[in-house]
Parts: C-alpha cells; structure tokens; sequence
C-alpha cells in the first residue's frame, strides 16, 4: 500500500510529552465504554451502517463507520446528539469510503507527538475532539467501531494464524496431525468428486452413440479407405460399445440390435489390432466381450522372460545366485513351479552365459511346464515324445527322471532335430533316444509305452505375442486342416501306450491355441472313436476349465477337468492341456484305421503337419 497521507505530513518527532499518555489512556477507557454500548443497541436491533466521509473546515476528510436506529434510515432524521450537520442514510454516489482505519497507527501518532486532532482528519482548532468526546460521553447510538474489530482484511491475511505457530519441537508432532488430516481431507473430497464423475457417466440418460445411420456409414466407409484410421478414436468407440453390451437394456439406442453392436465392435478390433476379420470372430466368440477386449488387449504384449532350472546339474538356489551376481534381477516364476524363474532384467544375454552354455538353465516359456507337469513322468517308464522340438519339454522329463528309464524324442522335422540334439547334450539328457518318424506311425514301429506326451502342431492363436503374423495369414482352410491332422496324431498317442503299464498308461495332449476346434472338438473324437480312454485331472494347481458345450454343441462331462489358459488370466502364454487315462486295449483294427487316415485325407507325414505355428520351447 502507498503511504498515507498523515505520514507524508509527519516531519521530525519532538522529545517525547508523558501528558499525551494519560490523555491517551482516557480516550482508551472511553472507547471501551461505548464499545459495550454499542453491543446492547445492536443487540436490541439498531445497524451499523457505513456514513460518507465528513468534510472539516480545513477540508479534510473524516472518516469512521457510524450506528444509526433502523427507524432513521428511512424517515432521514439525524441521530440524538447531532455533531452541528444533519445527514441522511443515504450515501453520495460520487464519495468513495476509504478502508477503515487501525486506530493503533493513531496512538503512536500521538506519542510522537503531533497532533492527533490533524493525524485524524479533523479540524485543526480542535473542534472536532471536543465534539467527538461530548458525543460519547452523551450516550448517543452513534459512536466509532472498535478500531481492532474493523481492521481491514486482506488475501495475505488468511493463513495469518498459521504463519505465527512455528514449527518447534514441542508442536511438531500436532503440526504434522494437523497436515495429514488437511491431506486426508483433500484425497477424500477428490475420491467423492471421481465418484461422482463415475456416476454421472452411467445414468440412465447417458446412451453413448457408437453406431452410425446408413447414409453416414457409407460416406464414413469410403472416407476411411482414403485416411488412416484414428487410434484414439477406435478405443474410444471400443470401451463405449463394450459398456453398451455389458448393459444392453439401458445404454443401448432404440431400434438397434445386439447384432449391430456386436459387427461393429469386431470391426473395431480388426482396424485397431490389425487381426482379419476370420479370427477376429473366432476369437471373439470365445469370451464375453469385456473379457475379450482383455485377451486382445493382452496380446500386444510380450510375456515375462522365463528360463527352467535343470535339476540334472544344479539348484535353482544356487543358479538363482549365480544369475543375481552377474546383474540379472530374477524371482521364482510361482508356487506352481519348483524350476521355474522369472527374468526381468539383465545386464548380460541370457542365452551366452557360463551357466547356460554349461546347461544349468534353458530359456523356456511357463506355460510349456504345464504338459510335462500333466504328465507327471516317474523313474524307470519309457515315454515318448511326439513332437519333441526344440527340447525343452524332453529335457524336463528327463529331470524328473533323474535320467532313468528311457525317452524316445520324436521330430519329424529332420532340421529341427538338429536344435533338439544340440539342447539334449547341453542339458546332460543321457537317457533320451532322438528319432526322426512321422508320428502315426508309433503304434506299429514301437508301441508299448507307459507314458505319450503328444504337444501337437497348432495354428499358434495362443503366441500371438510371439508370432504377430498368426492376426492375417490364418483361413478357414487352416482350421480344417490342422484339427484334422492333431486327430489322428491323438489317436496314435493313444495306440502307443500299453494300458497294462503298472506305472502309467497316460496320455497328455496339448496345444499352443486356444480355439474350440483344435482343442475340446479334437478330445471329443478322441473319446468317441477310443471307447478304451477315460479323461482324468490334470493335477495342475490352476488353470480355467474346459468348455462344456460351445455355441450349441455339447461336449463330454468330464470335459471340466481340461485346463485352458489365457494370457490375459495368467500372463502365461494361451495353451490347453487335457490328460487321458487308457484302460482297455484299443479296439480291433485301430492301426489299421490310423494307417489309413495318415495315406487319406489331406496326405503327407508330420513334417507338413508341422506347417501350423513352430514353437522353439
């Protein structure tokens, strides 16, 4: 604020006067006087009422905030005891009031010794003092407001209390009680304004428009052939139209159909996701369409690195150990696994350190442990690995065999038996023989085995992640074909094993996919052309049930006890895994049907078999 006008006057203070303190104790005490006063008048209904500035004879301005009866501001009559000028309640408009002033400047005015009569803006006789002291002394309603009640306000005033508390060690514990309520108070009220945003956007009235009229689809078609599509805006109509299906009845439009919404949320996922329009569909019939939002959402993103300890040469404590001094941050991938352990950072590559070229671990994704935990291999069995390439699940049963029994490892694929061979003696698998046979051929060739691991070749709709082609350069064609092949292999697992096994007699089939038709459908004909076979628990600790019956097609009761996993549930790759127990021999002429569908069909051995998605693990 500028300076005033009284301290632009004020020149050199004389020597100090001890009779202007008792003067100034007395106007104290007869301020405090009409301050109780003034109290009782108010209290029995009279106002306080601001009055225009009061014009002295040497004309200057005095100033204050005058109490006038309610009955004078409207009649206009002057209060008891007039100072010698009638007024009225009614202001000039031209007259500005000025901020009342701390009389506490006033005193110290006066113990400077100017005048207080000049420093108060009244006359310089002194006219107005010997007024103003007659006037209170009157026991008129009219009189001057408590100088420290009408000390003006301002912005910086407001945290003015806060300011004089310091922060001591006495007050420290209450200041900082005080600042978290403050804080707890604030998160509460922006939680209660979410909530009621949250609210707003699902009312009744709010019906979000996702679907376009005829006209305007047409011209929105061909004017999306000619742009790129607008990200931001596809999520948006995606999330909006999932909402309307979640709650049909209330958010939907009149006159549109579920149908419609439906077609035009999976032409959504295609632009977004770059799947085709196939898959799409398939993919989407296997979920709700919140749930599958998730799993093509999940599928944008890679799975967490995972690598398997191979107990035939270490521990996982002391590889974890191993790992953690050469900079790699790793932790067990779950209680699921007593191998398993999840990477999520290293400073060195994974696949060229001291431990993995000594064959202490083997890069290998959690969901291949799941077939080989299903089968559960014990000492001294021969099993049979059908489709054993790259190795990892072979060098896993080997662990668990401790290296005993025997393992034959079947690839029909000559060039990847090369990679399987080479992770067998990195591994130190010294029980494992590796073959090169079309694998329906078993049942002839060898046959008898306690145990048949069959991970058959699959369209890959489960490593999506892994292998983005799969979105575009899967047809229907494909779904027939390897449905068709993965059938016949089953059935040949199933002839190999020897039901009389004291151990065994299992089979476990699984696939990389998550489809209906190469998963349920292909056990449902392997229980309906081997009446000898029963499907029993996996024994996996978690895992989704199979479908029980899928878009109108029934399937067997014990369908449950298959597993089915989703990226999106689990972050492990998709996979299915069923597990069958034989307990009869296979009927007559079983290899001799087998036989023939191998030379029938769509014709050739394993190796074209393997033409669906090739999993390194």
């Amino acid at each position: 604020m500028g300076v005033g006008r009284r301290m632009k006057k004020q020149g050199p203070p004389p020597p100090l006067n001890e009779s202007k303190i008792s003067s100034l104790k007395k106007r104290k005490a007869a301020d405090s006087e009409a301050y109780a006063r003034g109290k009782k008048r108010k209290a029995s209904g009279q106002v306080i009422a601001p009055t225009p500035p009061k014009k002295a004879a040497n004309g200057t301005a005095n100033s204050g905030l005058k109490q006038v009866p309610k009955g004078n501001l409207s009649n206009g009559k002057t209060a008891q005891g007039t100072i010698g000028k009638k007024f009225t309640a009614k202001p000039k408009p031209a007259e500005k009031f000025p901020l009342p002033v701390d009389r506490s400047d006033d005193d110290a005015v006066d113990l400077l010794g100017e005048d207080s009569d000049e420093s108060l803006g009244g006359s310089a006789d002194g006219t107005d003092e010997d007024l103003q002291d007659e006037f209170l002394e009157s026991g008129s309603s009219v009189y001057d407001s408590d100088p420290d009640q009408e000390r003006a306000m301002f912005s910086e005033d407001e945290g003015e209390s806060d300011a004089e508390e310091k922060l001591t060690a006495a007050n420290i514990e209450g200041l900082s009680k005080r600042l978290d309520e403050e804080q707890g108070d604030e998160a509460a009220e922006a939680q209660l304004e979410l909530a009621e945003a949250a609210l707003q956007t699902n009312i009744d009235g709010d019906r979000p428009k996702v679907l376009e009229d005829a006209e305007e689809d047409e011209e929105g078609a061909t004017a999306a052939m000619r742009l790129a599509p607008d990200l931001q805006l596809l999520r948006t109509r995606i999330t909006d139209t999932i909402r309307i299906l979640d709650d049909f009845s209330k958010l939907s439009e009149e006159g549109r159909s579920r149908a419609e919404y439906t077609a035009q949320l999976l032409k959504d996922i295609c632009a977004y996701y770059g799947y085709s329009h196939f898959l799409a569909s398939k993919l989407f019939d296997l979920f709700p369409p919140r749930e599958a939002f998730a799993f093509f959402e999940a599928n944008e993103t890679p799975r967490p690195i995972v690598i398997r300890t191979n107990t035939l040469k270490t521990h996982r404590r002391d590889l974890a150990q191993a790992l953690i001094n050469r900079g790699v941050t790793l932790e067990p991938v779950g209680k699921w696994s007593k191998v398993g352990l999840q990477v999520f950072e290293s400073q060195v590559p994974l696949g060229a350190t001291p431990e993995y070229l000594a064959g202490h671990y083997i890069l290998q994704a959690a969901s291949s442990f799941l077939p080989v935990m299903a089968l559960a291999p014990q000492e001294h069995e021969r099993i049979l690995d059908m489709a054993a390439a790259p190795g990892g699940k072979t060098t896993y049963m080997a662990a668990l065999m401790k290296n005993t029994g025997c393992i034959f490892a079947n690839d029909s694929n000559k060039s990847r038996a090369k990679a399987l061979i080479g992770n067998i003696h990195r591994l130190g698998a010294k029980n494992t023989i590796v073959c090169a046979h079309d694998a329906r051929a078993f049942p002839k060739l060898i046959g008898g085995f306690d145990r048949v691991l069959l991970d058959a070749p699959c369209s890959g709709t489960g490593v999506i992640a892994k292998d983005p082609s799969v979105k575009t350069n899967k047809t229907e064609r494909d779904f027939l074909q390897l449905p068709h092949r993965q059938k016949q292999l089953l059935l040949a697992a199933i002839d190999s094993v020897d039901h009389a096994s004291k151990t065994g007699g299992y089979v476990v089939y699984s696939t990389c996919s998550v489809t209906v038709e190469e998963n349920e459908m292909v056990v449902q004909y392997a229980l309906a052309r081997r009446p000898n076979v029963r499907l029993v628990d996996t024994g996996l600790a978690f895992g989704a049930q199979g479908f029980g019956r899928f878009r109108g097609r029934r399937f067997d009761s014990k369908m449950k006890l298959t597993r089915r996993y989703y990226p999106h549930a689990y972050n492990v790759d998709g996979f299915f895994v069923s597990k069958f127990k034989k307990v009869g021999p296979s009927p007559a002429g079983a290899a001799a049907d087998a036989d023939a569908a191998g030379k029938g069909g769509f014709g050739g051995g394993m190796e074209e078999a393997r033409g669906g998605t090739r999993r390194w693990v």
